[in-house]
C-alpha cells in the first residue's frame, strides 16, 4: 500500500461540505442519515477533506467488516470526513474501485490481524496505525484488468442497491395498502375497499374469534435436531413471519395444525415483538413452547391470512398494556378481551390473499437480492488473489 498510495490529511478550512461516516455494511454516508444529527459540531477544522476517488480506511470493529474497511469517495467531488479514519490517495495506475473491493474480499485481514497493536479501543477503534497500515501487500494486475473487475464488482453493486430500493418500495407499498384496507378505531368501514363488498365492519373481541391455549415449556427436552420444531419467543420477526430458532423436540401433547396462529406474549422493554403474530404454513410440524399464545380458529368464518395483517398492523394496543420494566408482558385476558373491527369472511378472505401476495412478492424481492449479494461474494473471492 506505501508503494502505491500516500495520505490524505487536514482541510482547507471551508466548513460548508458533506460531513461524511464509514457504514461497514452501506458505505458512505452522511452523519445526518446515520446518526440523525450532525455529531461534529465546531470540530469540524480537525475533520480531512477528502475529493472524489480518494479513499480511507475505518479502522472501526463491527460484526460486518471485524479488522475495518476501506470506501471510495464517489457520490461527492469533496466531503470531510473523521481524520480518525486513515484516509489516502493512489499514486500510480490502479483503480480505486479495485483497491477498496480487494479489501472487502476480507482476503487482507489475515495482515490487518496482525498489525493490531492491543485490544479494540473504547471507542470501537482498532489500534492499527497509518504506518502498519502502508505495510498491507496485496496483488494488483494491470491497470486494463483491475478496471474490467471493477467494472463488473460496480455493476453488480448498482444492481444490488436498484433492487434494495424496489424492495423497500414494496414494503412502503404495502404499509399504505394496510393502512387502507382496515378500519381505523373512529369509522366502520374501510377507505379503500375490493369490488363488490359493502356494509359496516363489527367490533369483535379476539377471544371470540380464537380460542387461547398457553405453550409448555420444553427446555429439558430440546435438540439440535427432531420431528417437531418449536415455537418461541426468537420464532416471530419483526414484520410477522416465521423463521426457524434451531430448537426441536421428538414428543408433545400438543400439535400445531396450520393456520393456527401464534402470539409473542413476553419482549425486552421496547416491546416491539410484543403482541406480534406469525400465522402456522403446515399441520404437525410444529410445537409451542412457553411465553407463546396459540391463537385458533374457533369457526370458518375467521380467516388467518387477514387476522395476522390486522394484528400486526395495530401493536400500539399491545405495547401499552404491557406489564414490566426490563421485560413487558401480557396476560391472557389482555388478548382475549381485545377488540377488532372485522368484516364477512368473504371480504376476509379477499383482503387476506391479496395481503399473502402481496408479502410473497416481498419475499421473492428480499431472494432475488440475498442471491446478489451471495453472486457477489462469490466474485470477490475468484477475481482477487
Amino acid at each position: 500500500m506505501g508503494e502505491i498510495s500516500k495520505r490524505v490529511r487536514n482541510n482547507d478550512g471551508r466548513m460548508n461540505l458533506p460531513l461524511l461516516t464509514i457504514s461497514a455494511r452501506y458505505g458512505w454516508m452522511t452523519q445526518q442519515s446515520r446518526f440523525s444529527a450532525s455529531i461534529a459540531g465546531r470540530e469540524k477544522k480537525n475533520y480531512t477533506l477528502l475529493k472524489k476517488h480518494q479513499l480511507s480506511y475505518n479502522h472501526g470493529n463491527s460484526k460486518v467488516a471485524i479488522y475495518g474497511t476501506v470506501y471510495e469517495l464517489t457520490d461527492y467531488d469533496e466531503a470531510l470526513v473523521p481524520k480518525v479514519y486513515h484516509s489516502f490517495f493512489l499514486t500510480s495506475e490502479n483503480s480505486s474501485k479495485f483497491i477498496e473491493s480487494y479489501f472487502h474480499t476480507k482476503k487482507l485481514d489475515v495482515q490487518l490481524r496482525k498489525f493490531i497493536a492491543s485490544t479494540a479501543r473504547m471507542d470501537g477503534l482498532l489500534n492499527i496505525s497509518f504506518d502498519d497500515f502502508m505495510k498491507v501487500k496485496l496483488f494488483a494486475p494491470e491497470r486494463c484488468e483491475q478496471s474490467k473487475i471493477s467494472r463488473i464488482i460496480n455493476l453488480i453493486e448498482k444492481l444490488i442497491t436498484l433492487q434494495q430500493r424496489k424492495l423497500e418500495q414494496l414494503k412502503q407499498l404495502k404499509t399504505a395498502m394496510l393502512q387502507q384496507l382496515f378500519v381505523d378505531k373512529n369509522s366502520k368501514q374501510p377507505n379503500l375497499r375490493f369490488k363488490n363488498f359493502n356494509g359496516n365492519w363489527k367490533e369483535r373481541k379476539l377471544g371470540e374469534l380464537y380460542s387461547y391455549h398457553n405453550g409448555r415449556a420444553h427446555e429439558q427436552n430440546q435438540k439440535s435436531n427432531g420431528k417437531y420444531e418449536l415455537i418461541n419467543l426468537n420464532s416471530i420477526s419483526i414484520d410477522g413471519t416465521l423463521k426457524s430458532c434451531g430448537r426441536y423436540i421428538n414428543h408433545a401433547n400438543e400439535i400445531l395444525r396450520q393456520n393456527d396462529l401464534v402470539m409473542i406474549l413476553s419482549d425486552i422493554a421496547h416491546g416491539k415483538l410484543l403482541g406480534r403474530v406469525a400465522i402456522i404454513p403446515q399441520d404437525n410440524k410444529y410445537v409451542l413452547n412457553q411465553r407463546v399464545a396459540l391463537l385458533r380458529p374457533t369457526s370458518k368464518n375467521i380467516n388467518s391470512n387477514f387476522m395476522v395483517s390486522l394484528i400486526n398492523n395495530n401493536q400500539r394496543y399491545f405495547h401499552k398494556m404491557g406489564i414490566g420494566t426490563s421485560q413487558l408482558n401480557i396476560s391472557k385476558s389482555t388478548v382475549t378481551e381485545s377488540l377488532w373491527q372485522v368484516p364477512k369472511i368473504k371480504e376476509q378472505l379477499v383482503v387476506g390473499k391479496f395481503l399473502q401476495n402481496s408479502a410473497h412478492v416481498i419475499n421473492l424481492q428480499q431472494s432475488k437480492i440475498d442471491q446478489l449479494n451471495i453472486l457477489k461474494k462469490y466474485l470477490l473471492q475468484k477475481l482477487f488473489i
